[in-house]
């Protein structure tokens, strides 16, 4: 049995769609063996994909085919992510988290602030 990468992606469910999926695809956002693919390419059993989704980026095997959407703990039966997949994507969820403490923001400028950054642009052009 052969199964389209796109539609396998859309089976396991990593995206929403097979035309979702497609577009991440034709826009390199998905690996095969460390290669870029094409949405038709036939993948078997044992095949490594590279997935990058927003922030995360996941490194999978390939562990069962199906063209059928089914519910969503039978689609993570798929696959299997790897663990140094796994530990990268915490690593950078926990650094992005770390990131975001340190800004503070003070909400919008005030009309005071507003006049000040006017002041400050017109004084420093030209």
């Amino acid at each position: 049995m052969s199964v389209r990468i796109d539609k396998w992606l859309w089976a396991a469910r990593f995206f929403k769609t097979r035309s979702k999926a497609k577009e991440s695809i034709d826009g390199g956002k998905v690996h095969l063996n460390g290669h870029r693919t094409k949405p038709s390419k036939d993948i078997a059993i044992g095949d490594i994909l590279k997935i990058t989704q927003g922030y995360d980026e996941k490194v999978i095997n390939v562990l069962v085919l199906s063209e059928n959407r089914r519910a969503a703990s039978i689609a993570q039966t798929l696959y299997e992510e790897t663990e140094d997949s796994v530990r990268q994507r915490e690593l950078r969820a926990e650094q992005r988290r770390a990131a975001g403490q340190h800004v503070a923001s003070e909400g919008r400028p005030t009309k005071k602030d507003r006049r000040m950054i006017h002041r400050f642009l017109d004084n420093n052009q030209g």
